[in-house]
Formats: structure tokens, C-alpha cells, sequence
């Protein structure tokens, strides 16, 4: 029987040849009946038990109504294991008990330790450190080969050396020495600073503006250069090409500058076709040309996901194609005399940067006080009308421009804000949970920048506040006992039971702490930089949602490719039964992380019974 041990699955697959004959040669065997307790809390585990056949549940106890019950909240099913956190520390603290007649492969704990003695990844993985296992399922993956070239940094690509002329450099000799060193651009220096002239820069000069040609190149050059460090991801440099609607960047070394890399250099590194959509949108003069760019996303989130690019990568990269759809869609829609006096405003997932398919619109305008314009509100409302046939659609809630409560000027949007903080009421607090995470995305950021640390420092220190807000994420259960339902019902909201819980219970901290990123990834990273939160406790709660947004994205393509509309039916429903056992083990150990943060939540904030 030891023979049939499966050792192709991680945990089990780190271990090399020797290790792995060492395991079978001391494994044992079980029966139990239904009903039978496997590991009694408070007992000596006999070591980690491999479901071979049957299916064990997980409980611990609890008081209701005066009696004991018991409360289980996970269950193992075929080649499952459990008990081993158990073993490690010499006393289990929870029930195991067989529902149905199981066998069991028994690995004995002197076993285990020997084997986590030698192997050092195989140890990592018992430690139950979320983070560290995803780590090794990276490692280990089948799309590791596929997501390698996403990991490509600056050095890897074709960094050019820098074209260096000194202020005083006629345009003339800037454009041959460009010709003879086949650059596009020069670094025009001047006094310590330096700046760019491109090509284009040159040919506006001298056909636009009427310039001479001895005129000095070191006038038109633009000083606001656009780095990134040498060290840092390739993919970084597309993402920030697409947000500054820029070619190329500088690339830096600490102080030191390393050269250019250009959008050419990257795109040619990349096999996706995301510069071909980034140069549709930016070359868009109708709103018929943007729709037909925008409907390449889709296509672009596909092809991402299937060659194994990490989520966060992903929805970089999809945030800054949406957001210049958006700001694109903006400057044609809205009157030029206008752009100035309002600022739009997105929210919600998509102010987050964490929307990847479009699930709906969360959007809002701010508009200065006092202002002159009768045709706004009718502006507003083709804007949501278009952005409905690019494929973002209506927000149940009407949380768009097209409806006037979310059009406000500087005042209105404050007061809002501050009658939504003071209600505490259920759907108030909704509509502060969507417009705190709001992001400009087109018109004057000033007038949204007023709003915002305004509200910042009404809330300063108001402890009821806070405590009120943060109750949202406490309130759904987590839905570990969905597991028990595989064969049933299977199904299991993971936006309820996994996402909405970490976005929530951090955007609160970070409310609290005055973080002004509203990525709910930077957001964690700011709070762990702060000492608000553990490093270890932080890497596991993005890795958590991580995992959760890419189970989720991955289910989404697969409905919407069968729907007659496109359109996923049920954008947060998982359907359990599609998960191979990799993933059932990650995605309970992601919400077991999310159990923690819920406790934490309530001692933090006090929100006991």
C-alpha cells in the first residue's frame, strides 16, 4: 500500500529520491469509521495523515446555548493531508473526525522532522507560511517557464547609452550628431540639470515654431525626465510608459544615470500585444476608434493570464489601460474650456488599481465652486452612456457620473463625506468605502486634493469612526465550511468570504494611519514600513488576495467564453470542483489568513459581540 502514495503533488514532490524512498519506507496505514475520531484535541498526533480514500472534518469546540457543539470549518477529502501543524508541535488543537469510512497514509512525526531537517523547502511548506508556499508553487509551478520572461529586469533589456550635448548645442548639431549615433534623442545639459529632446522636439523647433537652426537644442528640451532604477522590473517600465503616455524612460543607478531604454526596446522583449492597444488608445482622434481599442482588453487579460504573468503585473497594467481609456474618453467628451474647472474621479476596485475584467463603473466628478456650465450634467451622462458600449457597465448602485449625487463641487464632496463618516449607517458607510478609495484620472487632481486631505484631517483620532467602519469586514463569514459542500453545492463567494474582508479591514488602517495610496498591495507594504503591521503578517495577506483575485479572474474568463453575452453571470462565485488540489490547498490556507485578520480587526477596534 505504501507503493500507492502519491509523491507528485507538492508538499510531497520537493523531496528528492532518497527522501522520498525514506517517507515510504516508514509510512502506515489506517481505517476509520464514520464517526471515528481521527486526532482528539489536546492528544499526541501519530504524525501527518494523506486522505487516501474518505473524507475527515476539522472542528474545534465551542459553547452554544449552554451546550457543547462542535463547529467545523474545513474538510479533507482524496490526497488531502492534515494534522501536520498538529505534529510539528506535539498536541492538536482541533478535532479530526472521519464523516464517512476513510483510509489514511499515516507519515510519523519522526518522520516528518527527519525529512524537514534535511529539506529545507519542504519545511518551509509545513510551517503554513502562505507567502513561503506560494513562493514554492512559483518555484515549482507548471507556468514558471512562461512567467519567467515577466521578471525580466531593466539590465536584461537594451539600455542605450546616453546622448550627452552641452547647453550651447545648436539644433543643427544636435540633429546630425542623433543621425550619425542613430538616436531619436539627445540629453541636452543645462546648468545641472539635464533634459530631453526627441526627434519630434526637433522637427516642431524648426517647421512649428519657426526656429533657427543654430538656435540652442538645450531651450526646447523638456527637464521633467520620467526614471526608473536599473535594478527595477522591465514590466514596471511598460506600466509607466503607458500611465505618462511617454516613449522612454531614464534609467538610473542611485544618483548615477545608466542611459535610455525606449518603448521599441521593451515591446521587442515582450510577447504580448499590449503596446499595440496602448498605441490604439493613444492615437484615438473619435470616440468610435477608442471603443475599438478598448474591446482588445479582454483579449490582452487572456493572453496574460494564460502565459502565467503574476496578478499583480496584470492588473498594473490593465489599470493603466483603463485609466487611459478613461482620460482619453475625457479630453473628447469634455468642452477644452471646462478640462480645468473639473476633476473626474474613479472609484471603488477601479480607483484601487484591482479591477481587472470590467465589472462595473464606480466613478464621480468635482468641479470647482461657483461654476458656469448648464450642459455638465447632459455631458455626464453620454460620458456613462459611452463608457457602457466600450464594455465598462452600469453600476447597480448608479455610482456614476450619469447621476447627479456623485456630481459635486469641492464643498458638496466634502460635506458628503463627512455626513457619510458621521451617520455610521450601513449605506453610508458603503458609499465612504467607495469614494475613499477614489483616484483622479482626468481634469485639474487639485480640486480632488482638497477634498481628500480635508476629509483626512476631519477624521483625525475619531476612535468611534473607525470603529464603525471597520465592523464591514467582520460581517461575512469566512466560508471555510464550504469545503464540506464540494459535492453538492460547491460554490463559494470569494469576494465576501475573501477579498472584500482584507480590502476593507486595510483600507480602514490605512485610513487611520493617513496612508493616500489606495492600492490595497502598497497599502499593506506602507503599513508594514510603518510598524502597524508585522512583515511576515503582511506578506501573507497580500499573497492571500492575491491568490484570491487570480482564482477569481481565471473562473471569470472561463464563464464569460460560454456566456451568449460575453458577460460572467456570477463574477464572484468559485466553482470549488474546478480547483485541482494545489489550489484547494492554497485557497484554504488564504483564508485561514483572512480568519486571523478578522480576529485582529475585532481586538483592534473593539468589536466584540
Amino acid at each position: 500500500m505504501p507503493n500507492s502514495f502519491k509523491m507528485d503533488n507538492i508538499p510531497f514532490s520537493l523531496l528528492n529520491e532518497d527522501e522520498q524512498n525514506l517517507l515510504r519506507a516508514n509510512l502506515d496505514i489506517a481505517y476509520y469509521q464514520k464517526g471515528e475520531t481521527v486526532i482528539a484535541a489536546g492528544g499526541v498526533p501519530e504524525g501527518v495523515h494523506v486522505i487516501l480514500k474518505g473524507r475527515v472534518s476539522e472542528s474545534e469546540a465551542s459553547q452554544a446555548d449552554g451546550q457543547a457543539a462542535q463547529h467545523v470549518y474545513v474538510h479533507y477529502e482524496n490526497e488531502d493531508y492534515f494534522g501536520g501543524w498538529s505534529a510539528i508541535r506535539g498536541k492538536a488543537i482541533h478535532n479530526f473526525v472521519a464523516e464517512e469510512e476513510t483510509i489514511c497514509h499515516i507519515l510519523p512525526t519522526r518522520t516528518l522532522l527527519d525529512l524537514m531537517a534535511t529539506n529545507a523547502q519542504f519545511a518551509d511548506y509545513f510551517q503554513q507560511n502562505l507567502a513561503v508556499k506560494q513562493e514554492i508553487v512559483a518555484q515549482h509551478g507548471s507556468n514558471q517557464d512562461m512567467a519567467e520572461f515577466m521578471l525580466a529586469k531593466i539590465t536584461d533589456a537594451a539600455v542605450r547609452d546616453p546622448l550627452i550635448v552641452e547647453e550651447g548645442t545648436s539644433i543643427r548639431e544636435a540633429t546630425e550628431l542623433m543621425r550619425s549615433h542613430k538616436a531619436d534623442c539627445v540629453l541636452a545639459r543645462k546648468g545641472g540639470r539635464l533634459g530631453m529632446v526627441t526627434g519630434t522636439d526637433l522637427l516642431d523647433a524648426v517647421v512649428l515654431n519657426q526656429l533657427p537652426l543654430e538656435a540652442d537644442v538645450s531651450d526646447i528640451a523638456s527637464y521633467r525626465l520620467v526614471s526608473i532604477d536599473h535594478e527595477d522590473y522591465l514590466f514596471n517600465a511598460l506600466v509607466m510608459m503607458t500611465q505618462q503616455q511617454i516613449e522612454r524612460v531614464v534609467v538610473m543607478a542611485g544618483q548615477d544615470m545608466v542611459g535610455v531604454v525606449e518603448l521599441t526596446d521593451v515591446l521587442s522583449y515582450f510577447s504580448s500585444h499590449s503596446h499595440v492597444i496602448g498605441l490604439r488608445i493613444e492615437r484615438a482622434a473619435s470616440i468610435d476608434q477608442l471603443r475599438e481599442a478598448a474591446q482588445g482588453l479582454n483579449d490582452l487579460i487572456k493572453a496574460l493570464i494564460s502565459t502565467g504573468v503574476k496578478i499583480r503585473f496584470t492588473m498594473d497594467l490593465l489599470a493603466a489601460m483603463n485609466g487611459r481609456i478613461i482620460s482619453k474618453l475625457f479630453d473628447l467628451t469634455i468642452p477644452a474650456d471646462m478640462q480645468p474647472h473639473v476633476c473626474l474621479i474613479v472609484m471603488g476596485s477601479e480607483g484601487r488599481a484591482e479591477q481587472i475584467m470590467k465589472t462595473d463603473q464606480d466613478n464621480a466628478l468635482i468641479f470647482r465652486e461657483n461654476l458656469a456650465w448648464p450642459e455638465m450634467q447632459a455631458t455626464m451622462n453620454r460620458f456613462s452612456e459611452t463608457l457602457i458600449s466600450f464594455g465598462f457597465p452600469p453600476c447597480p448602485g448608479n455610482i456614476m457620473v450619469s447621476n447627479s449625487e456623485w456630481v459635486n463641487s469641492v464643498g458638496d464632496w466634502t460635506q458628503k463625506m463627512s455626513d457619510w463618516a458621521a451617520t455610521c449607517e450601513g449605506n453610508s458607510l458603503m458609499k465612504l468605502a467607495i469614494a475613499v478609495d477614489a483616484k483622479p484620472v482626468a481634469g485639474n487632481e487639485a480640486l480632488f486634493k482638497v477634498a481628500r486631505n480635508w476629509f483626512l484631517r476631519h477624521l483625525r483620532n475619531n476612535d468611534v469612526f473607525f470603529s464603525h467602519f471597520a465592523r464591514a469586514a467582520v460581517e461575512f463569514d469566512t466560508p471555510l465550511t464550504f469545503f464540506g459542500n464540494l459535492k453538492d453545492r460547491g460554490q463559494l463567494d470569494i469576494k465576501k468570504g475573501g477579498i472584500f474582508p482584507i480590502v476593507h479591514g486595510i483600507r480602514t488602517m490605512a485610513l487611520e494611519h493617513r496612508i493616500l495610496k489606495t492600492n490595497t498591495f502598497q497599502r499593506i507594504e506602507l503599513l508594514v514600513e510603518q510598524g502597524v503591521m508585522q512583515e511576515e503578517h503582511g506578506k501573507d495577506m497580500a499573497e492571500a488576495l492575491a491568490l484570491f483575485i487570480q482564482l477569481r479572474l481565471r473562473q471569470q474568463i472561463r464563464r464569460a467564453e460560454v456566456a451568449d453575452d460575453g458577460i460572467d453571470p456570477s463574477p464572484n462565485q468559485i466553482d470549488l470542483q474546478q480547483l485541482n488540489k494545489l489550489e484547494r490547498d492554497l485557497l484554504r490556507d488564504a483564508l485561514h489568513v483572512v480568519k486571523g485578520f478578522k480576529k485582529h480587526l475585532a481586538q483592534r477596534y473593539h468589536l466584540g459581540g
